[in-house]
């Protein structure tokens, strides 16, 4: 995919707040028919930078060249170019699926026999044909996101924004929605892709940049990324609950590179009876303490020892080969939940 031509180029693209620089000159391109994933923990200028290049906030300075049309000169050609497939679900919710395709299908300037044949398109892929006629409101999590993408795949866009598509959905609907990114990839679908799930990122990415403090500080494919880490593994710790200053001491050991922790959320991602079900599920799920270092076999029993003198319950402790989560700790000190 190297000789492929770039269908984006982002050129020194700076957002100012104030004093704040929100994205601080950062570069990259994103070349024709790849899934470019684009990760950043909270607060890093990930989403601002998506934002520019949707034409959603005007860059302070640099550019973002989408097809060949500037977000500065002609934003109009660059939203044409666009689909966009927001973690908020924009659809109407007392409308149908039927009705709310055709209505962003005439939003994009369909109409006729061409509009009726994308909806029935848009609605084979998303697997949900047989329930076109009922209101969006009476869908599932998972079908809600699943039309949400079909509505910004109607007119046929070069490249696709997808921002969190399988956030708190269930695991029937995230793999549905993660074969549908790879079948629109092969149909030549250029592909940003943004998630809280490394493992997501890890099964459809080509390549990869990290953003952090509004920089770019990482760029490259898994593999590349994975070297960064050298011989680095992941200690995961599933623990009862994290107390405060228990991180500090196991990021003050010896042979320890970084320690962050995040809950365990998909468990209870759609639970079936009220908050008290939530509660219960989350409570047994714990969370999880990630720590790296580049001689885990020397640091295990010293893990041990700290959380346990922080009163903390050990369930499991398992040690991995690095992967992207492992590298996003190394470059950024956290995890991406974090």
């Amino acid at each position: 995919m190297s000789d492929t031509p770039d269908i984006i180029t982002v050129t020194d693209l700076v957002k100012r707040f104030g004093e704040v620089a929100a994205v601080d000159g950062v570069s990259f391109a994103i070349r024709e028919g790849e899934v470019f994933g684009l990760l950043g923990p909270n607060g890093a200028g990930k989403t601002t930078a998506i934002s520019m290049i949707r034409c959603l906030l005007t860059p302070t300075s640099g550019d973002v060249v989408v097809e060949g049309f500037s977000v500065l000169r002609d934003p109009m050609a660059v939203k044409r170019a666009l689909g966009v497939v927001p973690q908020d679900i924009a659809l109407y919710p007392t409308l149908t699926a039927l009705e709310n395709l055709r209505f962003w299908g005439r939003m994009y300037g369909l109409s006729g026999s061409l509009l009726e044949e994308r909806v029935a398109e848009a609605l084979a892929l998303a697997g949900l044909a047989d329930r076109a006629r009922e209101a969006i409101e009476k869908y599932s999590g998972g079908m809600k996101r699943r039309i949400n993408i079909a509505a910004g795949i109607m007119h046929h866009p070069r490249v696709l924004i997808m921002d969190e598509p399988t956030v708190g959905i269930d695991p029937q609907s995230r793999n549905h929605i993660l074969e549908t990114v790879k079948e629109l990839n092969r149909r030549g679908m250029t592909v940003i892709y943004t998630s809280h799930y490394m493992e997501e990122v890890e099964f459809l990415c080509d390549r990869v940049g990290i953003v952090d403090h509004g920089s770019l500080i990482a760029l490259g494919t898994i593999d590349d990324l994975k070297r960064l880490v050298g011989g680095e593994n992941v200690i995961s710790a599933r623990v009862s609950d994290v107390p405060d200053g228990v991180l500090d001491a196991l990021r003050a050991l010896p042979d320890v590179d970084g320690a962050s922790s995040a809950g365990q959320q998909d468990v209870a991602a759609e639970p079936s009876e009220g908050a008290g079900a939530e509660a219960t599920l989350a409570d047994a799920a714990g969370t999880t303490i990630e720590i790296l270092s580049h001689d885990s076999g020397a640091v295990i029993a010293s893990v041990v020892t700290v959380l346990t003198g922080f009163g903390v319950k050990v369930m499991s402790l398992d040690v991995r080969e690095p992967n992207l989560e492992s590298v996003f700790l190394h470059l950024t000190g956290k995890s991406l939940r974090d």
